[in-house]
């Protein structure tokens, strides 16, 4: 019986973006919750009935940047794994326990990315 599958947490405000990431995550069999902004990001994560196992955000959000976003979903998730999706990535320094894939990225580079986070992966 194989593990069920893992959920993830997109936050991206161009929605085409985000249509097109959730796309690929549900296609590699993850579950995905859609957040358009830093504030909806932050509702999901304070559902704690809401299950995430990653957290995926652009960094240029336009109600608070990425990394503010990951600062406050650490307090209330300190586990939570995130991966920042930017186009300057090599710019980019970030705290331990979180990653950054660079725009544009591949569906293989994703999946190897979001697969490297995971717990048990």
């Amino acid at each position: 019986m194989s593990a069920p599958a893992s959920t993830i947490l997109v936050v991206e405000d161009d929605a085409i973006v985000r249509m097109l990431i959730v796309d690929v995550l549900e296609e590699l069999e993850f579950k995905v919750v859609e957040a358009a902004d830093a504030a909806e990001a932050l509702t999901a994560v304070q559902n704690t009935g809401q299950v995430i196992d990653l957290m995926m955000t652009d960094v240029g959000l336009p109600d608070m940047d990425g990394k503010e976003l990951a600062n406050k979903v650490r307090k209330l998730r300190p586990a939570l794994p995130i991966l920042f999706a930017s186009g300057y990535a090599e710019n980019i320094d970030v705290p331990a326990g979180m990653q950054v894939i660079g725009k544009p990225f591949s569906i293989d580079q994703l999946r190897d990315k979001v697969k490297s986070m995971l717990p048990g992966a």
